[in-house]
């Protein structure tokens, strides 16, 4: 299996299972804000649903520019990050929620005592993220997700082929993703 088809399903893996996403934000003051929050993939964006007085939402309304992680820090890093830029949406969380995004939180929402329509009101506000540029990162050795993609496990110390804005390799994650050979520009496979 070639470096690009690793890197693409690495980051479908990470946005199709991952539970949490960290959400990173600058205050208008330029202090950085870090938060964990559930979120649901649709293909194209990130979907989040918020609290409207949240200080993530008032980040975005001076700055849209994020920076989003997700994967386990605790398997040598197997992490992939994203830059993207967020739209707060006009339509409340009630019109915009996915069934699956319930599915996902099932256990979590029966825990705090939330059904869906207390949870649409209390986390009323649409945030929308468009990935704009991927990046893996993980230790010294093939992380587990790309493992499970087919990768064989080998050390950091042997060499790892790029992706190139150029081509196939390129098209597989930019497809993938929906990004512009711009915005991606060379990633580094797995690293």
């Amino acid at each position: 299996m070639d470096t690009t088809t690793v890197a693409a399903a690495r980051i479908r893996r990470f946005l199709e299972q991952e539970p949490v996403v960290w959400l990173s934000t600058v205050r208008p003051d330029g202090t950085p804000h870090l938060v964990p929050i559930w979120f649901s993939w649709d293909g194209d964006a990130l979907l989040v649903f918020s609290k409207p007085g949240a200080q993530k939402v008032r980040n975005l309304r001076a700055n849209p520019s994020v920076m989003l992680a997700l994967g386990n820090a605790d398997d040598d890093f197997d992490v992939g990050m994203f830059e993207g830029r967020a739209e707060l949406l006009d339509r409340p969380t009630s019109q915009v929620l996915p069934a699956a995004h319930l599915a996902k939180y099932a256990r979590q929402l029966a825990s705090i005592g939330l059904g869906a329509e207390e949870y649409a009101a209390t986390y009323s506000q649409v945030i929308r993220i468009v990935p704009k540029r991927a990046l893996g990162w993980h230790g010294r050795e093939t992380p587990r997700s790309a493992r499970l993609a087919g990768a064989p496990a080998v050390s950091i110390a042997e060499p790892r082929r790029a992706l190139v804005a150029d081509g196939e390799p390129f098209n597989a994650l930019r497809s993938l993703l929906g990004l512009d050979r711009a915005a991606l520009g060379s990633v580094a496979a797995g690293s």
